[in-house]
């Protein structure tokens, strides 16, 4: 059995004293590890359709198990939007008051289990995607489950688990669906990979993504060159102009990456762009960038500027988590976890988009480990009945104030 090979009291030693809670979470690892297992063993990079179809199969019979064996109807949902696959469980019949939100598709293309195969070893989980965020998944079925387990299932009667398809490459599928699951609940929680040290995320920067594109005139790069226009050499005017809009004291990048210039290598280039990443922290900085890239002008005569793409996801700001994390601080005890800390990070999630409809979120529940999108991913075992006992604690504090 996985579960054998991980040390149970190990999982105490770094926290306080396990309570009933905390002692069940531990007692299901076994069964947490053959879940995570069986996901993380089905490769399911986010542009292979067919592949996400069939991982949503398997992530809905592997989470639904042990739903029903708590007594959890199990009817799950499969939607399938521009050939996505998402998957949502609603239980019970009660108004939605909590949101769990995770993710089956991974930045992993297929075969990268020859070189980076699941393995469990000194209490360390490693394969492609285990950290970001099959690990979360898991968790999230699993403190639902014992919830019901231990107070029946009208316990959980509330609670929406959304599992989408397409969070690594934007959520262009996804972003309605999770907004309408959002909307009226009291709290969101996303079980994506922790901060450094198990943080907590209550800040992510909001996104924009676009292409600059410069347009120029092709001519014969020998016979005539003077009478083209080159753009190449007009994106390199607009690259530090591009870079030039980033503002260090309010926390946000703006950072050229990949770029392409013309065709042929003896043909003035008519055609350039390059992709820009914006980061920021408010969505009025989000919105300032948004303006001015629109406004970038030509700096050789002839040439012209377009922009395409615009904002993404916004931020997921302070405000909208802090409430929530000073309940998890509060409960935190009660798993065994006695410096719960907070953490603003650079990355996005989809808690950015229900954050930014103005539900309560708060992000990074999932597993304590690193090396997200890197051959290094790992979960570290010990925090794991520790992290799910927390999730359960929080749920059925949300629960038990949204029904006084």
């Amino acid at each position: 059995m996985l579960g054998s090979e991980f040390n149970v009291l190990n999982a105490g030693s770094m926290y306080g004293m396990p309570i009933d809670v905390l002692t069940s979470c531990t007692a299901r690892m076994p069964q947490m590890l053959s879940d995570v297992e069986r996901i993380i063993k089905f490769e399911s990079p986010s542009n292979d359709h067919e592949a996400i179809r069939c991982s949503a199969a398997l992530v809905a019979e592997t989470l639904g198990a042990p739903l029903a064996q708590a007594g959890i109807d199990t009817a799950v949902d499969s939607i399938v939007i521009d050939g996505v696959t998402h998957l949502r469980w609603r239980i019970g019949s009660g108004p939605r008051r909590v949101l769990l939100l995770g993710h089956h598709d991974t930045v992993w293309p297929h075969g990268t289990l020859e070189s980076m195969p699941f393995s469990v070893q000194d209490d360390v989980l490693r394969g492609p995607g285990c950290f970001d965020m099959a690990i979360g998944l898991v968790q999230a079925a699993h403190a639902t489950a014992l919830l019901a387990e231990l107070n029946g299932a009208d316990a959980v009667d509330g609670v929406t688990i959304l599992v989408t398809g397409d969070e690594e490459v934007g959520s262009q599928t996804s972003r309605a669906l999770l907004e309408d699951e959002a909307r009226g609940c009291n709290a969101v929680f996303v079980l994506e990979a922790s901060g450094p040290g198990g943080t907590l995320k209550t800040e992510r920067k909001g996104t924009s993504m676009y292409t600059v594109h410069a347009n120029g005139r092709a001519s014969h790069a020998g016979l005539d060159p003077e009478s083209g226009i080159n753009a190449g050499v007009e994106l390199s005017h607009q690259i530090p102009a591009i870079a030039a809009l980033a503002n260090a004291e309010q926390g946000t990048t703006v950072t050229p990456t990949s770029g392409r210039i013309g065709t042929t290598t003896n043909t003035v280039p008519a055609q350039a762009s390059v992709d820009v990443d914006v980061r920021a922290r408010t969505a009025a900085e989000l919105e300032r960038v948004d303006a001015q890239i629109c406004e970038l002008a030509p700096a050789l005569a002839g040439a012209t500027i377009t922009v395409t793409g615009g904002i993404n996801r916004p931020p997921l700001e302070l405000a909208s988590a802090k409430g929530l994390f000073a309940r998890a601080a509060r409960l935190a005890p009660d798993a065994g976890i006695t410096d719960l800390r907070d953490v603003a990070v650079g990355g996005a999630s989809d808690g950015n988009f229900t954050a930014g409809i103005g539900v309560p979120t708060l992000d990074g529940l999932g597993g304590v480990g690193g090396g997200a999108h890197a051959d290094s991913e790992h979960v570290e075992l010990s925090h794991v009945p520790h992290r799910t006992a927390l999730l359960a604690l929080l749920i059925e504090d949300v629960l038990g104030q949204a029904r006084k």
